[in-house]
């Protein structure tokens, strides 16, 4: 079977949303090898870890004859007739328009958020996503759905019959999944000058992220206990560092970006405890980064992160600090309560397992093949 893909992310993005699809297509290819894989982007940025993913033999990238940059949504459609193509994925919230009726299509929505917190994003930026979203909740043949949070907006927002959105986790990159070694690590805290106990967050410095609430927390920690914020700062960083000024937390908060993805693991397992405050999101990746790497993990209410996290994790209101400080304080101090943290968590986020994930993604294609040829007596 050949199956498309949108590659914008994938040949283009080194972190995000460019992660996620070069994973997905990545575990299809090595566990399902009998496929062939097309990406079709207008172009590629030519890196070590892009140029890696497209030398696997079974995965094709796929340019435009002449650039343009309407070819994604309209002047695709010849290329994958063309290239025989069975099913198309839009992996990031959108798919052609007018894709012909015998090719298959399934997008994969991650979020809402532009309209659940339009403030957050540009006029004109929320009005684009959502048009190609609702286009394409409304054409695809199935909906893949990050989280029940994700799959519960979209029937909200876009008034979508629930039996057309399946749930499909996501996974994260299998660096997170093994321990690193101490020596590695050792290497890793020296090239960052990283305290030896911290508290780790991980995400880019906006409102929605809510890294002020962790900083008016901070007072109410043990002082030997620094933060290391791994993230690109955005305008918001300025009432953060503001903030951290007022409290006169300057030598506790430790700012570290561009980070190489291949020292991130490490960063995460060489912390105490990872807390990540966020106001909303589509699933919440770096939880799960977190505690595949046997750290204890406080998050927010409200979203999705519960999912992420598991029964075992400790959950805050986002507006809360104190909440923040107590439930941190509870980790730092009870050593059985972070044990146990750890062990579960761990044995939690199995459930995210790339194998069974990929398995669950082709029984979907599969299913959508076998209902096309039975509604047309194939």
């Amino acid at each position: 079977m050949n199956i498309g893909f949108d590659g914008k992310r994938a040949a283009n993005n080194l972190t995000g949303l460019g992660n996620y699809s070069r994973s997905l297509i990545l575990q299809l290819s090595e566990f399902f090898p009998q496929n062939q894989y097309f990406v079709y982007t207008p172009k590629y940025k030519k890196t070590g870890q892009i140029n890696h993913f497209f030398e696997k033999k079974n995965i094709r990238l796929v340019l435009p004859e002449q650039f343009s940059f309407l070819w994604r949504s309209f002047g695709i459609r010849k290329q994958l007739k063309k290239d025989n193509i069975a099913i198309y994925h839009g992996l990031s919230g959108e798919i052609p328009v007018g894709i012909p009726a015998e090719i298959r299509t399934v997008v994969t929505i991650h979020d809402l958020i532009y309209l659940r917190f339009p403030q957050h994003y540009k006029f004109i930026d929320r009005t684009i996503y959502n048009l190609k979203s609702k286009y394409a909740c409304k054409h695809a043949d199935h909906i893949i759905a990050i989280s029940e949070q994700t799959k519960n907006d979209i029937i909200e927002y876009y008034q979508v019959e629930p039996s057309k959105i399946e749930v499909l986790y996501q996974t994260c990159d299998d660096s997170f999944k093994q321990i690193i070694p101490q020596d590695f690590k050792d290497t890793i805290r020296l090239k960052y000058n990283l305290p030896e106990k911290y508290i780790l967050n991980v995400g880019t410095i906006e409102p929605r992220k809510n890294l002020l609430i962790l900083i008016q927390a901070l007072p109410s920690v043990d002082p030997a206990f620094k933060l290391v914020v791994v993230g690109k700062k955005q305008a918001y960083a300025e009432q953060v560092i503001a903030e951290i000024t007022r409290l006169g937390l300057e030598e506790r908060v430790i700012f570290l970006k561009d980070i190489p993805f291949t020292d991130l693991p490490s960063i995460y397992q060489l912390a105490t405890l990872f807390v990540y405050p966020s106001f909303y999101e589509g699933f919440g990746i770096p939880v799960i980064e977190a505690l595949y790497g046997g750290i204890p993990t406080i998050a927010a209410t409200g979203s999705c992160l519960e999912e992420a996290g598991g029964p075992h994790s400790i959950y805050v209101s986002p507006n809360d600090p104190a909440g923040f400080a107590g439930a941190i304080n509870s980790v730092l101090t009870d050593p059985e309560l972070a044990r146990r943290m750890k062990e579960e968590g761990l044995k939690y986020v199995q459930k995210f397992n790339t194998t069974s994930l990929s398995a669950q993604l082709m029984d979907s294609y599969n299913n959508l093949i076998n209902l096309h040829h039975a509604k047309n007596g194939n």
